[in-house]
């Protein structure tokens, strides 16, 4: 495996999708978001009672939240129906599954969700371009993008990329990494073909040999390594970003009530993550349809649920370092300034710094 000694602030990362795959289905990337009830609660939940609502009542009668196989914690709460026992019969909650970043920020414009979960990089990006959401919590700070190949590619290192096909979902984490890998090695995107594909269709093209590497993602990638062969020829942690739980302005401002409640029930979740990793495998290896020993891999060594769920100056020093690369791609109409503006706002720690004391 190429090595390539870290340039930039450490960060680290989780971002995310899943779905049916030509070889192992990996539930949910190709599949259009959907909408769950509660889920049954597990023998070992955490037991919680309901909150006592806010004097008037509860804000809203619906909370609209997603969940993903990149954000553990969401699997949590939804599988053990923490926030449906909190909030009781007065809300109700609405669950819809993000495939990936791009499709929670595409749930977050359109006003489908009111909290969704996605890279921090994914985050910065749909926040420069007009997308009004800002990070309310931080759910891990995971490894979860390489650079993979087949097999038996040839290619060992990123400089061997030159000229060869990638699949990428643009406006996501794995993106993002490849930008950031193809920089270290001397290229740029104007040395590859981009295949803009979501992330279970790209492990798909390169199990099919229609293109020469992924930018990959897990558990997809795991789950790639495992089945196929699959082999990450290029990793660096410090290449990806803190997962995110943004919400909209509009939920921040007139919702308060239930955006604390979630922010809550996610640092609740954690505890209860840390201290059951492999049932927290388990839940994931459900949801993905994945071996349950990939899910270990992703959940063990390559997820930080251990971090703190305060968004702050970690976060935006990640932000700052990956700001350029974004400029530079071109993606951002107003470049590096409006990107700048985007990582002045994006934090609002309030819900997280009182759940956390």
């Amino acid at each position: 495996m190429s090595t390539i000694s870290r340039r930039f602030i450490p960060a680290t990362a989780v971002a995310g999708v899943m779905a049916m795959m030509l070889a192992g289905c990996v539930q949910g990337e190709n599949s259009d978001a959907s909408t769950d009830s509660a889920a049954e609660t597990n023998d070992n939940a955490p037991a919680e009672g309901s909150v006592e609502a806010p004097e008037g009542g509860w804000s809203s009668d619906t909370l609209s939240i997603d969940w993903a196989t990149y954000n553990p914690l969401s699997l949590v709460i939804k599988e053990q129906g923490l926030l449906e026992d909190k909030l009781g019969d007065d809300v109700t909650v609405e669950w819809l599954q993000s495939a990936g970043s791009n499709k929670a920020n595409e749930l977050l414009r359109s006003g489908s969700v009111d909290v969704g979960s996605t890279a921090g990089s994914a985050a910065l990006f749909a926040r420069a371009n007009g997308s009004p959401i800002k990070v309310i919590d931080i759910y891990s700070q995971p490894e979860w993008s390489a650079i993979v190949v087949g097999p038996d590619s040839d290619i060992t290192s990123i400089e061997d990329l030159k000229g060869k096909q990638v699949a990428a979902t643009k406006a996501t984490d794995p993106y993002f990494f490849l930008l950031q890998a193809l920089e270290a090695g001397g290229l740029s995107l104007d040395d590859v073909t981009v295949q803009n594909v979501q992330h279970a269709d790209g492990r798909a093209l390169l199990d099919g040999g229609s293109v020469d590497a992924w930018a990959g993602l897990d558990p997809i990638m795991g789950a790639a390594e495992l089945e196929s062969g699959d082999q990450l020829i290029y990793r660096n942690v410090d290449f990806n970003t803190y997962g995110f739980l943004n919400a909209t302005e509009d939920f921040i401002d007139n919702h308060a009530d239930l955006a604390q409640v979630v922010v809550d029930t996610y640092e609740e979740a954690r505890e209860w993550a840390l201290e059951n990793p492999d049932e927290t495998a388990q839940l994931l290896a459900d949801a993905a349809t994945i071996d349950i020993e990939v899910a270990k891999t992703v959940i063990n060594e390559r997820s930080n649920l251990d971090v703190s769920g305060v968004p702050g100056q970690a976060q935006v020093d990640v932000l700052n370092t990956i700001a350029p690369i974004i400029a530079e791609s071109g993606d951002v109409s107003g470049g590096q300034e409006v990107l700048d503006k985007a990582i002045s706002e994006i934090v609002f720690d309030e819900f997280a710094v009182e759940a956390t004391s």
